[in-house]
Order: C-alpha cells, then structure tokens, then sequence
C-alpha cells in the first residue's frame, strides 16, 4: 500500500495569522492520523514562518503518529531533530525569501556536509530521505551519501498540469528517476504541489511508495472537511 503523508504547516500559517493558539497544527495532526494519514509532516523553517519550536515538541511526543520533519541541512537544525526524535527527517533547500520550497537539494555542492548529517541521523535510527529534483545524478549521490529515501520534487509537474500544459517530458523524468532510485536500494517518495489530479498521475508510477501532500489538503478541507479529503486522497493512491 502507498501511503499518504499529511503536511500541517498552513495550519500554523493560519493561526500565525492572529499571532494566537487558534488553530492548532497539533490537533490538525491528530484528526489527520485518524482519518488516515500514514504520517505527519512539518517544516521547521528558519525564520518559524508557520511551524515552531514548540509545535516540533508537541507533535513529536505524541507516540500516536508517525512525524516527518522537513528541516534545512545544518548543524542547529540536526540538535533540534536529535532532541525532538521524529520518525523520519527529510532534508530540503532553504532560502529565507523564497514563498515555499522552489526545487531539490543541490546534493554536488553540499556533499559532505550532507553526508556527515545523514551519518548522524542514521546512527539515531531516524530515516532519512533528501528533497530532489528529478534528475539521475541527484540519485547516484543520495545513494553514495547513505540516505534511505529520496523525495522527488513534483513542483514543476504540478504546475504544468494545473495549467493544462504538456506535462510529458517532466513525468518521464520523475518515472525514470523513479525506478532508478528503486533499483539502487532507495525509496522513493513525491512531494510539492500536489492536487487529485497530479497525484493521480502520479500514481501510475509504481515505485513511488509515499505521497507527502499539504497545501492542497489544508485549503481543499476548508471546503470539504479534512477526514473528506483525506480520504480521497487515501482511495486515489490506493488503485
């Protein structure tokens, strides 16, 4: 079965908003693992635009869910994963202007920095995935630097599609990284951007094992409800 990853940071974008308690990422967690989702996911970001410190806290000790931690490739970052313990981490690209994530690691220029985190988080039982664009040489070094998963960056794909451009080539390129990544010992994962109809596509490609979906989740559930689209998603992946 593939599983769903449920991303809450737009919860905390929200009550940010207000500089309140209201709503609560935590309890956006809890309502998403009982409506299904296979784990949960958050982006401490530097600047603590919507997740913070003490979300991290709360949803990483609750022995109820499984917690993905989005977080930058250095060193504070790692002493807050290492104190929190989430099940799994995967690290992305950040740059303080940027509005959301804009593509994958640059794994070549960060080789070794990577490597000595990733060697970290292994030692601590904590799976590791890096945040990648589709191309095969990003996937040779996630291999060389012993991280367990990748997760493909599906930004581009999701935005050609919503467009109603041709979208081939990219997905070509996600499936061939794909299989790569499968046939090398990786597991692969998607994330970014994704709605029914991307995920959906996505799909079809049989060696992705794990969806992480958030922005079209938190807005689609003010419509809908969250255990609605939750659970769409859930049967979407599932076929």
């Amino acid at each position: 079965m593939k599983r769903l990853g449920v991303n809450v940071d737009h919860v905390a974008t929200l009550r940010n908003a207000r500089g309140e308690r209201h709503p609560d990422p935590f309890l956006a967690a809890k309502l998403a693992t009982k409506y299904g989702a296979d784990s949960i996911t958050i982006h401490l970001r530097e600047d603590r635009r919507h997740i913070n410190d003490l979300d991290v806290k709360k949803i990483c000790n609750s022995k109820k869910m499984k917690i993905n931690l989005e977080m930058a490739a250095n060193f504070k970052m790692l002493k807050i994963a290492l104190r929190n313990k989430p099940n799994y981490v995967c690290i992305v690209p950040e740059k303080r202007a940027e509005i959301t994530t804009e593509g994958g690691l640059k794994i070549n220029k960060n080789k070794f920095k990577l490597k000595k985190i990733l060697k970290v988080l292994n030692k601590s039982k904590i799976r590791t995935s890096l945040f990648v664009d589709p191309i095969i040489n990003n996937i040779k070094l996630s291999k060389e630097i012993d991280a367990d998963c990748i997760e493909i960056h599906t930004g581009k794909l999701s935005r050609l599609i919503k467009q109603k451009k041709n979208f081939k080539n990219e997905l070509k390129k996600i499936k061939k990284c794909s299989i790569y990544a499968n046939k090398i010992g990786l597991e692969v994962h998607a994330g970014h951007g994704m709605d029914y109809k991307t995920a959906q596509i996505l799909n079809s490609i049989k060696e992705i094992k794990e969806f992480n979906i958030g922005h079209f989740i938190i807005g689609e559930s003010f419509f809908y409800g969250i255990e609605k689209v939750i659970k769409k998603f859930k049967v979407l992946i599932s076929n």
